[in-house]
Formats: C-alpha cells, structure tokens, sequence
C-alpha cells in the first residue's frame, strides 16, 4: 500500500469525530429540547449542550475534555493490506494527540504511566471484516470513560430483576440498567443492547450498534417494538438529562440478538453519553475521500 492520503485522511477522521456532533445526534438534542419545559433544569441542560456543540465546531476543539477510547471499523476488500492501514491510523492517532483532537488518555494498567501518543497495548482497537467492495469504509467511534463505566452485563433468569428468559426479562434488564445510572454517563445518552452471544461477543456487538442512525429501528418487527416501549417507559422514569429530572432520559436505545448455547442467556448492555463521537469515510485505493459517513 503506498502512503497516498491514507494518514492524512485518517487524521481528519479522528478530528472530525472529536469535534463535530453528528447531525442525526445533534437533531436529536434539539428534539428533546422542545419536549422540555422552558426554562427548567432539564432546559437547561439540553441548551447548554447544543450551545457547547455549536463552539466545539466553530472553535475545532474537542466536545468533551475524556476524548475516550478509540475503535475503528474497517470494511476492506479481500486480500487488502490491514497492517499498513493500522500503522498508517496509528500515526493518525499519534499526531491528533499532539494537536489536540485527543487528550493523552491511555494507561499502563500495571504501572499508571500515560502513553503520550495514546498508542499502547489494545489502544486502539482495529476491528476488520473482508467484503466484496473496491472501496475501504472506515468508522470510528470514541467512547468516553462515563458511559463506558455505566456498561453493564446481565445473565438470566435473574431472581433479583424477576427477569426470565424472554423479551420481558431483557426489557427489565435495560430498566434496571437505567435506574442504577441514575443519569450518570452523562444523560441523555443512547443504549445500545444485545441479547445472546458470549460475554466477549456480547459487549462487541453491543457496541457495534453504535454505528446506526439514531432514528433507525431494528429490522426485526418484535426487536423494533421492545425498542420502542423502551424509549415510552425509560422517558416515564423522571431521570432525565445528568440524572436532574426531567423528560429526556435517553435519545435512543438500538437492539439486536446473537445465537448462544443452552445454558447461557446473556443481556449486554452498552451506554453511550450525549456526546455521541461516530464519523465514518469511504476511501479509495490511494486513500483519497470519495464520501464522508453520517
């Protein structure tokens, strides 16, 4: 792979993911907003938000002083070169720490030490998946430490919830999941949730769900309503934005199932605050921009 604009263009992917809200997130806030009485906490918040947006952009500085941890999504041709595209990325990670995009967020779990460039053992995660395309699309999302502490994983049947194994057992398990964050992770966020799988499978494909729009709905009928009841039941519990009360819990909650074995019935539950970092990028064979994602 010859170096082109691959390091160039994966530079401004992760600049354009630290600094701009996407506009299905950002509609979303604004959606939520009207739903708020004026001039309330929960106002408040919300207005404080999209006005923080509105100067991440216009200023280029990151939307939130956690940058997070970084996951990208390949989808390559067959036969492509992953390790030159995750150098070439990892020196895009290293220079948007330099300049800024990204705070020096990664640590030795045994020593404490800081990597200066965010570049350390499983920082970050490359995730790849070979098709029948000509074009690399590339995703990146940046999950703040917040909501990624706010994650949770349940087994079922669980006594404790009077959740059994079936789809009311997985809503009691988000509920739950909901009320022990009590806004924390930086409310309204979206969740993302998948039943079945192992627990590694589990917290994966969770969070790959992050990559769909906010305002999609499962493409299985039973999965699209449970979210949907989500969404009317979460709203009804006063949460509201940072835990404060009010009538926006949550901006959107993404469902999806696994196959597992008989003796497991895992829930896997993945948090996402307002400050919603996915970008995406089509690139071609020299790494030039054919179309920005989302």
């Amino acid at each position: 792979m010859k170096n082109g604009h691959w390091e160039k263009n994966l530079f401004q992917l992760i600049r354009r993911t630290s600094v701009d809200l996407p506009s299905d997130v950002e509609a979303g806030i604004r959606r939520a907003l009207k739903k708020e009485r004026k001039g309330s906490h929960a106002w408040w918040v919300l207005e404080t938000i999209l006005a923080n947006a509105a100067v991440s952009r216009k200023n280029d500085t990151p939307l939130c002083q956690d940058t997070g941890s970084l996951t990208f999504y390949f989808g390559v041709p067959v036969g492509f070169d992953t390790n030159a595209i995750v150098a070439h990325a990892r020196l895009a990670v290293a220079k948007a720490t330099r300049h800024g995009y990204l705070r020096q967020n990664t640590i030795d779990s045994v020593s404490g030490a800081s990597y200066d460039t965010n570049i350390g053992s499983a920082s970050p995660v490359f995730i790849f998946q070979q098709q029948a395309r000509k074009k690399v699309d590339v995703r990146l999302i940046m999950k703040g430490g917040g909501s990624e502490n706010v994650g949770c994983q349940y087994s079922l049947p669980d006594a404790g919830i009077h959740a059994g194994r079936d789809l009311d057992g997985v809503r009691r398990c988000i509920l739950d999941a909901v009320w022990r964050a009590q806004g924390n992770g930086c409310a309204p966020g979206v969740l993302s949730v998948c039943i079945g799988g192992d627990r590694a499978t589990g917290y994966k494909h969770s969070k790959e769900l992050f990559l769909r729009r906010l305002p999609d709905r499962s493409r299985v009928k039973v999965l699209a309503r449970l979210e949907e009841r989500i969404m009317k039941d979460v709203q009804k519990t006063g949460i509201g934005p940072m835990g404060i009360g009010g009538r926006t819990t949550l901006l959107g909650v993404k469902i999806d199932s696994l196959s597992r074995i008989p003796a497991s019935y895992f829930v896997t539950i993945s948090y996402m605050c307002w400050a919603f970092r996915r970008r995406g990028v089509l690139l071609g064979p020299e790494g030039g921009v054919q179309r920005w994602l989302y």
